[in-house]
């Protein structure tokens, strides 16, 4: 089985209208995945907020919990929760166009969070669907929080708990850049990372931090969850912009960045 994260930044345009989506280049996503499938491989899907779930939690300043005026907060909960509900059936919408099984999976009616940490997911729903040959599609979500009341749900965490749990062959992130990069890839003369190791990434992290910016262009926390990851599942940072890197990574041969766990750690 695979875990395809579709990254909110791949999908649409951030700083564009709020809701748009790039049909296009999700299309091209899932007919990648559906010539996967077809030669028997399983797939699970989880996507980011992008224009849809973004705004809303910023308005609502979901994050800080439910403590300060709940009344509004709940509003919000609700209305964030909407958007990328409106944005999951955008994508599931082109997935069964192409003739894939896609199943929405509402995040936040399984997990459960202390802090914004996964403290409980009640995965065995999405278990029995791959079983039956399903693609299930999840998404970055709100959650309710143990802590803070209501908190936010990255579609990264969300891959993390599921690699322990499920154990993917692997898990494949889809960037609108070619993978990691030494630095800021916006930035002239860095330099793309055909592999990292656990040490490289802590090594990456740590310079960023101690210079006091994100050298990496915000990639920060990806990475922290790909250490993660990396212990149960085979890692790929590609393009998902860019037609026939996700199929590369599905064979294990892609323009993009692979994560190498030592073992030895």
């Amino acid at each position: 089985m695979i875990i395809v994260k579709i990254g909110g930044s791949v999908f649409s345009d951030k700083g564009g209208e709020p809701e748009n989506l790039d049909e296009k280049t999700v299309r091209q996503i899932a007919r990648q995945v559906g010539e996967a499938y077809l030669r028997g491989e399983d797939f699970l899907i989880v996507h980011g907020g992008g224009s849809f779930g973004h705004p809303q939690a910023r308005r609502y300043r979901i994050r800080d919990g439910l403590a300060e005026c709940p009344e509004v907060k709940r509003i919000g909960f609700s209305e964030t929760h909407r958007a990328m509900l409106r944005a999951n059936d955008r994508i599931v919408k082109i997935f069964l166009d192409e003739g894939l099984p896609a199943f929405s999976v509402s995040t936040s009616s399984i997990f459960i969070t202390r802090n914004g940490e996964v403290v409980h997911g009640d995965v065995e729903v999405i278990r029995k669907l791959i079983e039956r040959r399903f693609i299930p599609v999840l998404f970055g979500d709100v959650s309710v929080d143990l802590a803070k009341g209501i908190d936010i749900l990255s579609g990264d965490q969300i891959i993390t708990y599921l690699a322990r749990t499920l154990k993917p062959e692997k898990v494949i992130f889809l960037m609108d850049v070619d993978g990691i990069y030494d630095r800021n890839p916006r930035e002239p003369g860095s330099r793309l990372l055909d592999e990292l190791t656990g040490e490289e990434i802590e090594h990456l992290l740590e310079s960023s931090e101690a210079a006091g910016v994100d050298v990496t262009g915000g990639i920060g926390n990806k990475l922290r969850e790909a250490l993660k990851i990396a212990r149960y599942s085979e890692v790929w940072f590609v393009n998902g912009k860019v037609p026939e890197r996700l199929l590369g990574a599905i064979k294990g041969g892609a323009i993009g960045t692979k994560i190498v766990w030592d073992p030895s750690r």
